[in-house]
């Protein structure tokens, strides 16, 4: 009865993915306009399936068995870290937000390993690592591409009515191909605790999380996709078409050295550069860059508090790091409170202050 539960939430986990991750990735094409979303949606679709069929195996056996042990992935342990990861994916979709599945992936298995004190930390700190390089190195590539598009030559050949359809074509199969290294990457964190506990082989793992993925694009990533498309700025078909090389380029080189990396962000990173290049600071301060960024930094801190509270729980029966997260959080919660009521009280004394001196 565990398999089969431990089994239903990767899937749905695989589902949620497609809708976060994978949806993004064609978010450039469907934001300049080049297909309708729909188009968009069914091409992510087959990509991601064929990405995650052909390439995820080597992400797949980095997320059973190369940051904590694969003996640490009993059937139990497989379904909690599954069921951390799709609930903090889950509620991120809800808001329309490309959160990164490998942060959430990674924060719930090192959440298991915390708890047997199995973590392979120069493994974890290799991955952090990429997790912190890739976005930056996206961000640049967006800026200076923005610069280098400004060349008079160049501009006045892309503003050419020839140039069009090259430019269009070329966008769509960089978003095909920044799809298909989604799926090379990002399947592993919903089969991966299933391959480690030794539920699914590799092989069927990737087929089927191919599969739910691909699935998920279709029915839950019109809202992801609408937001990397339209609501962080607008995407010329020739910056279009740097951001998604560099990003396939990124990840599908991540996933040959099974490296989980975050595609969303990377992708994301590139659009707000290219933002930054033509607005300056003011694209930093929309609302929905601030939101993101937000839930980038909690996702693998909430994914792994969840993976090691349930797991303390419900498997070890162990209630005082309970007792201890939730003393923490009264107490965050508290100090915010109290910041926010000293916040108040120093502003009545100036407005009192500018009314003495009318």
């Amino acid at each position: 009865m565990l398999t089969i539960i431990a089994i239903t939430i990767g899937l749905f986990f695989a589902m949620n993915i497609g809708a976060s991750g994978a949806a993004a990735s064609m978010g450039i094409s469907y934001g300049s306009g080049v297909v309708t979303k729909r188009v968009a949606l069914l091409l992510c679709s087959i990509a991601v399936f064929l990405g995650a069929w052909l390439g995820g195996g080597e992400v797949v056996k980095t997320i059973g068995s190369g940051i904590v042990p694969s003996a640490t992935f009993t059937v139990p342990i497989a379904l909690i870290v599954l069921a951390a990861s799709a609930l903090s994916l889950f509620i991120a979709n809800i808001f329309g937000i490309p959160l990164s599945t490998s942060e959430v992936a990674v924060g719930s298995v090192v959440g298991a390993g915390m708890v047997y004190q199995s973590v392979f930390l120069g493994k974890l700190v290799w991955i952090m690592m990429f997790w912190l390089l890739t976005p930056v190195a996206s961000f640049m590539i967006g800026i200076l591409a923005s610069y280098l598009l400004k060349n008079k030559r160049l501009t006045r050949w892309m503003k050419a009515s020839k140039s069009i359809p090259i430019l269009s074509t070329l966008v769509v199969f960089m978003g095909i191909f920044e799809a298909f290294s989604a799926g090379m990457n990002n399947v592993a964190n919903a089969v991966g605790p299933l391959v480690g506990a030794n539920i699914l082989s590799t092989e069927n793992g990737i087929l089927w999380g191919g599969l739910f993925v691909a699935i998920g694009v279709l029915l839950l990533g019109h809202r992801v996709l609408e937001t990397n498309g339209k609501k962080i700025t607008d995407i010329r078909l020739e910056e279009g078409c740097i951001i998604s090389g560099t990003g396939a380029g990124i990840v599908t080189a991540a996933s040959i050295f099974g490296i989980p990396v975050p595609l969303t962000q990377i992708t994301t990173a590139s659009i707000i550069g290219i933002g930054f290049a033509k607005h300056g600071k003011s694209v930093l301060q929309k609302g929905i860059v601030v939101q993101m960024l937000t839930v980038w930094i909690v996702s693998p801190v909430l994914s792994m508090t969840l993976a090691y509270t349930f797991i303390q729980l419900l498997i070890e029966h162990n209630v005082y790091p309970i007792i201890v997260m939730a003393g923490v959080l009264i107490s965050v919660l508290g100090i915010r409170s109290l910041i926010k009521r000293q916040g108040h009280s120093i502003k009545v004394p100036q407005e009192a202050a500018r009314d003495l001196k009318k």
